[in-house]
């Protein structure tokens, strides 16, 4: 009995990513349906900082940018830019990109602008954070595509450690999770096990051990999180190089 319940374990990954949120959008595709809509809605919730980081760097102020990036995503949650999804390979990442370039080459129409606030607002978004985190960004050395790649792995990898932050204070964890963030994308012989260890009055053996399971959750949440905006599992390893490439110059 035991070995006959074992055997389906190598396609959970499979079964899990199935449902995932950009899946449930392209099954869809442009007939839509509740689920699938609040997916998308989420989706460009969670995501939509890089796009308005890409508008920017075109050289656009920043009430334009808001504007522009705002009626986008009216447009793609209107279900207007939901056609030939399967060209982007089912990456969430490069969709958006991809219909972001074309909005603002052929469907914007400035002199048809509503006045600011007057139009159909579909995402409450914080504008003022926005436009103190782009000033922040080394802005000044990238290009709008390199910009925009850089600040979807920064806001992914936010996603992922608030997450962890917040599962590790349900069970109890806070301090720990304090103490350890920092050593979570250092490598393993760069991390300061002994300073850990006092800091938590714990043994370095302890220490060791606690690094390596909040290093290993987050691992998890992080292939989870970027799960959530593929349609292919397969394209996990691929996205998650793809991530980290994005903080070199």
């Amino acid at each position: 009995m035991t070995s006959e319940r074992a055997t389906p374990a190598p396609s959970a990954p499979r079964d899990y990513f199935a449902t995932t949120r950009w899946t449930l959008v392209l099954a869809a595709g442009r007939r839509g349906s509740p689920q699938a809509d609040l997916a998308l809605e989420e989706l460009c919730h969670v995501y939509w900082y890089p796009l308005y980081a890409y508008v920017r760097q075109h050289g656009h102020s920043r009430e334009d940018a808001e504007d522009l990036t705002q009626a986008f995503f009216a447009r793609v949650l209107e279900k207007n830019y939901l056609e030939g999804l399967r060209s982007e390979k089912g990456k969430f990442r490069a969709f958006l990109l991809t219909a972001l370039k074309h909005f603002l080459a052929n469907e914007w129409d400035r002199g048809s602008r509503q006045k600011r606030g007057g139009g159909v607002a579909r995402l409450s978004l914080d504008w003022q954070s926005a436009d103190t985190r782009y000033h922040i960004d080394p802005a000044d050395r990238l290009s709008p595509d390199k910009l925009y790649d850089r600040a979807w792995a920064v806001t992914l990898l936010e996603r992922v450690i608030a997450r962890l932050r917040e599962e590790c204070e349900r069970e109890g964890k806070a301090k720990l999770f304090k103490q350890l963030k920092p050593f979570l994308m250092l490598g393993k012989s760069a991390i300061p096990y002994g300073e850990a260890a006092a800091a938590l009055e714990l043994s370095e053996g302890a220490a060791r051990v606690a690094v390596h399971r909040l290093r290993r959750q987050y691992r998890e949440l992080l292939r989870e999180e970027i799960g959530q905006t593929l349609s292919n599992v397969a394209d996990v390893e691929e996205e998650m190089r793809a991530l980290f490439s994005a903080f070199s110059d």
